[in-house]
């Protein structure tokens, strides 16, 4: 059994932000609220921006818990489009009073590098505090993007926590696929 070694950084935000937001990327750019979000649709968001970043826990769902969450009134999915194109997606929980957890946040990885991320961020951090909201809070991980940690703390998120997590790689249980490679993974012997 194969141990991975991560480090979780939690971060807040307690007071919506005042600077000016990033520039609007070039393009016919389209977010949207996924209201009635599928199971299916879900998935194939999760997988595709997550799969290489090692998202595995909402895999771990079946479709009927899965269903019941992405039904919560206090669960929000906003859906970013390029060009009609579904470049990324986040979900927004508001279940806790005075509080919203930026839950998932992340671009498809044809559209990393193009600017899209703060402009993305912003958007979701505007949504967050249209609530009467105290505190607005993210998690990153060591295998998320390395440069996801930045880009929380140029957006306004200040960290106030991390934490050491070992857990077995979801590659060997088949969660994830065999032949997942990430600068942070150990190569799997038959992948």
């Amino acid at each position: 059994m194969t141990m991975l070694d991560d480090v979780i950084t939690y971060l807040e935000m307690r007071e919506r932000p005042t600077g000016p937001p990033p520039a609007v990327p070039m393009g016919k750019l389209a977010l949207m609220r996924a209201e009635g979000c599928t199971v299916s649709f879900y998935r194939y968001l999760y997988e595709t921006v997550g799969t290489p970043w090692l998202w595995y826990e909402r895999r771990l769902w079946d479709d009927g818990e899965l269903a019941a969450e992405l039904a919560k009134a206090t669960t929000e999915i906003f859906v970013f489009h390029v060009g009609g194109v579904p470049a990324g997606y986040f979900e927004l929980d508001a279940a806790p009073s005075q509080e919203t957890e930026l839950r998932y946040f992340g671009l498809i990885p044809e559209f990393i590098g193009r600017r899209f991320g703060a402009f993305m961020l912003r958007a979701a951090i505007e949504r967050a505090w249209e609530r009467p909201i105290a505190r607005l809070w993210v998690h990153t991980r060591r295998f998320d993007h390395p440069k996801a940690l930045a880009h929380y703390q140029r957006a306004g998120f200040v960290v106030y926590a991390r934490r050491k997590l070992r857990f077995e790689d979801p590659r060997l249980a088949g969660i994830l696929p065999r032949s997942l490679t990430h600068p942070l993974l150990p190569p799997l012997d038959d992948a």
